[in-house]
């Protein structure tokens, strides 16, 4: 029975890269992700601007798939099933360019931008009517209100949420381990499956998401508070 011992990952240059390469391929998913995700979500709670009970209809519905199916199932879907409707030139495309990798990003991007729209919008709502109209008494544009007055409150007000939304979002890129991504699950995995050091790789792969994890929460309070003080979203 072998005795509890890190050393014998930490100091294995193979198992070393193994894990470092999935963690850099952990940031690349979780950052692509996080751009899709926020950009879409944008896209939504503008498309819930307009005056149309079509266009409010379709993003509820989009709204509602994606915070009810687990993601698990929407990342197979995309790889599995959406995959294999695609051109053969276009499969073949993404097959070259790392097509996990790609599917991982859209599963997750759009999974999360149900997320992130919702936030907002709840940002956007806990916003005082008097602000938009004090706005327009300044003489403010629609743009101009939006930009100086009203998103500056709304992102303050949808911080907490946005952070924690985040945070899950880079947790959740673990599952793209599911459809072949060489993430640091995938990662922990390959080295356990090697070296035969079940709980000491796991452990050390629970730390870096921990560490992780616990530096974007710091990284978002710290950012609250510096809105705080410059008076950001206050009413």
């Amino acid at each position: 029975m072998k005795g509890f011992d890190l050393t014998a990952i930490l100091l294995n240059a193979e198992y070393r890269d193994l894990l470092l390469h999935g963690l850099r391929i952990t940031f690349v998913v979780f950052f692509a992700s996080w751009l899709l995700g926020m950009t879409v979500g944008v896209l939504l709670l503008v498309v819930r601007f307009i005056p149309s009970r079509i266009a409010e209809g379709l993003v509820s519905i989009f709204i509602s798939y994606h915070r009810n199916v687990p993601t698990l199932v929407q990342l197979m879907l995309w790889y599995f099933g959406i995959a294999s409707l695609l051109p053969d030139g276009m499969q073949e495309w993404i097959s070259d360019h790392n097509g996990e990798a790609i599917f991982g990003v859209i599963g997750l991007g759009l999974c999360q931008s149900a997320f992130f729209s919702e936030d907002l919008r709840s940002g956007f709502r806990a916003i005082g009517s008097g602000q938009t109209e004090a706005a327009r008494a300044l003489g403010h544009s629609y743009v101009t209100m939006m930009r100086y007055v009203l998103v500056p409150q709304a992102v303050r007000n949808s911080l907490p949420a946005l952070v924690n939304h985040t945070v899950s979002l880079f947790k959740n890129s673990s599952l793209a381990m599911a459809i072949g991504v060489e993430e640091l699950t995938h990662a922990v995995k390959e080295v356990e499956s090697a070296s035969f050091r079940t709980f000491e790789v796991f452990a050390i792969g629970t730390v870096l998401y921990l560490v992780c994890s616990l530096a974007m929460m710091g990284a978002g309070a710290a950012l609250d508070r510096r809105m705080a003080m410059a008076g950001v979203g206050h009413r």
